[in-house]
């Protein structure tokens, strides 16, 4: 673990070395610990990469006293999917409430921590990268594929039930998990949710978003080359009460 106090610089990255760093943090992550695959990880140089790193801004929490990577976040505009030809999530859901409705898009992916930073103040970094960039651009909706390891979905039938039920999005932001990987959520009725364990399955990433008012799409989205169940977020930022605007301004320095 790093010191109490550790400083971390927040950028996106510039440079080919900085971007090596950032695919290998994710290849340390997501190939070694959770045993993602794909057609373009580089198993030799030890790089998870896909066709559509060129067009995003990779994002990356630099340790100041190491000069190591250690958190990555990758970032599509609208502008840049229309470059890209779609959103990476495209492949998994349907997001025509989303492209219909006018406003600025950001898709989030990839975000992971070393190991080493996790419970610590890396992401808390990452997150007022973030809500920077989001100023920046003028973003207004938010959304991006979240992961649950594995890719049996009645094992994790307590937290989907639970997001169906109390978190599934309005129509107008309501994406939809496509056939024939996309599977139903509501695999326990309402009243047969256990909160707490509902709650302790769901990862930290997830949860974050929904503190922050966050919604998820209809369905999940079998990935077995990831060796994931995929939800999908989405976070309106004009749909945020006050307590939630106040920890999102706190991620940009308020």
């Amino acid at each position: 673990m790093p010191e109490p106090g550790t400083s971390f610089t927040v950028k996106i990255a510039e440079s080919e070395a900085e971007l090596r760093a950032a695919q290998a943090l994710r290849y340390e992550v997501f190939v070694r610990e959770l045993g993602a695959g794909g057609a373009m990880v580089d198993h030799d140089a030890g790089l998870e990469r896909d066709r559509f790193d060129p067009f995003f801004d990779h994002m990356i929490a630099i340790d100041d006293a190491t000069g190591r990577v250690v958190g990555v976040y990758r970032l599509l505009r609208d502008d840049m999917a229309e470059r890209a030809g779609q959103f990476y999530s495209e492949d998994e859901y349907d997001l025509t409430p989303l492209r219909q409705g006018g406003r600025r898009l950001l898709e989030l992916g990839r975000s992971c921590l070393h190991r080493d930073y996790r419970g610590g103040t890396a992401m808390f970094h990452l997150w007022q990268g973030l809500a920077g960039y989001v100023a920046r651009h003028g973003i207004e909706v938010l959304f991006g594929v979240a992961s649950f390891h594995g890719t049996d979905p009645a094992r994790l039938a307590q937290p989907l039930s639970m997001l169906h039920h109390g978190h599934l999005a309005p129509p107008d932001l309501r994406v939809r998990a496509r056939p024939p990987h996309g599977q139903r959520m509501d695999l326990l009725p309402k009243d047969g949710i256990e909160r707490r364990r509902a709650m302790v399955e769901t990862p930290a990433l997830i949860k974050a978003y929904l503190r922050l008012g966050g919604f998820v799409g209809e369905g999940a989205f079998i990935d077995h080359a990831f060796n994931t169940v995929d939800v999908c977020l989405v976070l309106d930022t004009a749909r945020m009460n006050d307590r939630q605007r106040r920890i999102y301004a706190a991620g940009q320095g308020a």
